[in-house]
């Protein structure tokens, strides 16, 4: 019961930021990029919620705007990722033998090497831009959810419907779709989860480093790397708001996808209990 609250609790919390985000052009009180140079470093109140930054701008307004880039970025990382991954881990898992031992070893290879230099990598040729940063985090964080399906397809390929609807000559991608993948829709999904907090933090990281979204597109990561200089005069609130809302975010994903991952735990029990009786 107490699980069940909590896991609740992030849920709103999440979705709260994310509905933000989504009509931040609606709630924003001033133009994302209004400057005001007689209203520079303006303390939070006095018309300005959250206050303004070097530029007299308001942080309320950016913080919701950024929030839209943050989490589109994640958003459609993780899509991509997934689509990525399911492919790739569904291939390996169902057809088995020297192909999967073939994928498998180059999953191994891709693993094995730091994800942060694959990032930096495509970055350097692909010059950022938040539609790039989306497809560089995407094509860089598929290799556990490849896993897991490939896991789930190797254990429910053996399965008695699964052989049934082979012997009735059920075509390829409709066994993977309709047999595999729906039965494997609850790991992927715990897996997803936690993707998306890991997209998150990913982007903001680099656009803390000056190497991610572009300075002039409002981003959580851009504020952060804009506030260092501002911290040093005591505008505190400029990177305090940010760095509060990535660390909510970031924990409220975690949260979420660790009910999830008890959820399906739970489940699991239930039906091999169910099994054995």
């Amino acid at each position: 019961m107490k699980s069940n609250k909590r896991f609740f609790f992030w849920c709103v919390i999440f979705g709260l930021i994310v509905l933000m985000s989504v009509f931040s052009t609606f709630l924003s009180p001033y133009s994302v990029n209004e400057m005001n140079l007689d209203d520079v470093y303006a303390a939070p109140g006095n018309g300005h919620l959250l206050g303004t930054d070097h530029l007299g701008r308001d942080v309320f307004t950016r913080l919701l705007h950024g929030g839209k880039v943050t989490l589109t970025v994640a958003f459609g990382s993780v899509l991509l990722s997934l689509v990525i991954g399911v492919l790739y881990g569904g291939v390996s898992g169902y057809l088995g033998g020297w192909v999967d031992s073939m994928m498998m070893r180059v999953l191994e290879a891709l693993i094995s090497i730091p994800s942060l230099i694959l990032v930096l990598a495509f970055q350097a040729i692909m010059q950022g831009g938040m539609w790039g940063m989306t497809f560089i985090i995407g094509v860089t964080g598929w290799f556990t959810t490849a896993r897991i399906i490939r896991s789930e397809f190797i254990r429910l390929k053996e399965a008695e419907y699964v052989q049934m609807a082979k012997l009735f000559g059920t075509p390829v991608w409709k066994i993977m779709t309709g047999h595999l993948l729906r039965n494997s829709l609850a790991p992927l999904f715990v897996v997803t989860i936690f993707n998306l907090a890991s997209a998150v933090f990913i982007e903001v990281s680099l656009s803390f480093l000056g190497i991610g979204i572009p300075p002039a597109i409002p981003s959580w990561g851009n504020m952060l790397y804009n506030a260092q200089s501002d911290l040093l005069i005591g505008a505190w609130w400029i990177g305090l708001f940010p760095g509060m809302l990535i660390f909510m975010t970031v924990l409220s994903i975690n949260f979420i996808g660790e009910g999830l991952k008890d959820s399906e735990r739970r489940l699991f029990y239930a039906r091999s209990k169910k099994v054995v009786n």
